[in-house]
């Protein structure tokens, strides 16, 4: 049975949607079947990453709601084997519940080794249908008070999970000199365990604009640190990235 991962953040603009894309991949390079499921509903962009654009007829309410199934609706990556999209809808259907949520992806489950869920962010209703049903949630934050605490915010609606880590993204070190912070100090903000350090890397906007996924341009900067997560979440021990 597949690991459903929320890959959510407490504000917008950490670069959850590049990070959910570039692990994806990573995973899919090797060969390991994975679905990533779009749930920011109205501000979908991960077919873009994913270099899917527009190929989505139907989304991830056409099969929780029974129009349409699970088959039909997945995009299959025409590059990369294994890695799939299930899109999401312009709006919330208001007959999308968290239950019908859990039985799509419980069906998914058995097809797949992971589902990487790209959660919207903040904590409205959006939120909470994108989490309902994961087991565990990987939340993305950036070096600023506001992301900090924000993520901390996101922590206590998460409760319900035994797993739950961090990553620190679009890290800078000349940034945190200035600051006079570290990661550690990120962390214990955060008050979640790390799971990967991604550092500010102009690859992740020429990607997202060819429709590349991260890792499909060589394994350095971004690219390496999604791919050292895919690694840890396959429980492979490999050290955190040391930006300089």
């Amino acid at each position: 049975m597949g690991t459903v991962i929320a890959i959510t953040s407490g504000k917008g603009g950490t670069g959850k949607t590049s990070i959910t894309s570039g692990v994806a991949a990573s995973l899919a390079l090797m060969d390991r079947q994975v679905l990533c499921v779009d749930m920011d509903i109205g501000l979908r962009n991960l077919d873009i990453s994913l270099g899917l654009n527009d190929r989505a007829l139907m989304d991830f309410s056409d099969v929780a709601l029974g129009r349409c199934p699970l088959t039909r609706a997945v995009v299959e990556h025409p590059d990369l084997k294994g890695l799939s999209l299930l899109t999401a809808p312009m709006s919330l259907p208001a007959s999308l519940t968290p239950e019908k949520v859990r039985n799509l992806l419980q069906e998914a489950r058995p097809n797949y080794d992971y589902i990487l869920i790209d959660s919207p962010a903040g904590l409205g209703p959006g939120f909470r249908l994108a989490t309902c049903g994961v087991d565990r949630a990987i939340v993305i934050a950036t070096n600023d008070a506001s992301s900090l605490r924000d993520a901390q915010r996101t922590v206590a609606e998460l409760d319900h999970l035994r797993t739950i880590h961090l990553v620190m993204n679009r890290i800078q070190t000349k940034l945190l000199r200035k600051l006079r912070t570290t990661i550690d100090d990120a962390m214990d903000a955060a008050g979640l365990p790390l799971i990967g350090v991604v550092p500010e890397d102009p690859q992740v906007i020429l990607c997202a604009n060819l429709g590349q996924p991260l890792t499909t341009r060589g394994k350095r900067g971004a690219a390496l640190a999604c791919w050292n997560i895919a690694q840890r979440l396959e429980g492979n021990r490999i050290p955190i990235m040391r930006i300089r």
